[in-house]
């Protein structure tokens, strides 16, 4: 844990917090927190992650357990509770009940984790994912799990997804955008990555547009082998999103 992330949230939530509530703020900070980390954290290591006095903190994730937001292991130390789960189920429940049989034709038929990733601000983020049942090795793509948008496939496939507008803001935010790379996934029709988010990993995406969900979309396999067909895969990830975009929108 480093003074580097704590210093990130809390730029990322300055220019708000005259008119948001830093309470709430502060809060959600800890829920991301607990996310992202490996295994469970102590008050103090989430503490020192937000950049905040051990009493602010401790009451903020007691009001967090009082919602089942937050849980303890027997050794007092915290993860995300049940009550995040039962939130989970209900961001686009209608996308995750079309989407989940088509990731699992695809984690079948390729023997690859299959998922769809969501674009939150400028990051993108795992939605929902499915395993293979038999194969040997594969990949868990937690949902929640997140990138920037300017890394992996499933980043570009969003990006190409973007109208000139939308693209232009990611530029300004200060992200490094291969433009070449949006236009090139733009004509071919899907992106493709090898060791960009996580070493070793080969992905595969397309973009998903479904005019009825606010954010943009991908649909994406990750893979620790090399893909002896691309564009099979790809042909495979562009008819799934055409059936779940026609199926929701």
């Amino acid at each position: 844990m480093t003074n580097t992330r704590a210093d990130a949230r809390a730029a990322s939530t300055t220019g708000a917090r005259s008119t948001h509530s830093q309470t709430l703020s502060r809060g959600l900070q800890a829920l991301e927190l607990l996310g992202e980390a490996n295994g469970p954290l102590t008050i103090a290591e989430v503490a020192e992650g937000l950049g905040l006095h051990r009493s602010v903190v401790y009451r903020i994730l007691r009001t967090l357990e009082d919602h089942g937001l937050v849980s303890r292991d027997a050794s007092g130390r915290l993860r995300l509770g049940p009550g995040i789960a039962a939130l989970a189920r209900g961001v686009s429940r209608g996308l995750q009940q079309v989407a989940q049989p088509e990731l699992s034709r695809i984690a079948e038929r390729f023997g690859v984790t299959a998922f769809v990733g969501v674009l939150d601000r400028f990051q993108v983020v795992t939605l929902l994912s499915v395993e293979p049942r038999d194969a040997h090795a594969s990949i868990a793509q937690r949902p929640g799990t997140r990138h920037d948008v300017n890394r992996g496939s499933t980043g570009y496939a969003v990006l190409a997804g973007m109208s000139d507008d939308e693209l232009a803001s990611v530029v300004e935010s200060g992200l490094a955008v291969d433009e070449e790379r949006v236009r090139e996934t733009r004509t071919r029709g899907y992106a493709t990555s090898h060791d960009e988010v996580i070493p070793g990993l080969r992905s595969i995406a397309v973009p998903m547009p479904i005019s009825s969900e606010p954010n943009l979309l991908a649909i994406s396999i990750v893979s620790i082998a090399e893909l002896d067909d691309a564009e099979l895969v790809a042909d495979s990830l562009t008819a799934a999103a055409a059936r779940i975009a026609r199926a929701v929108s």
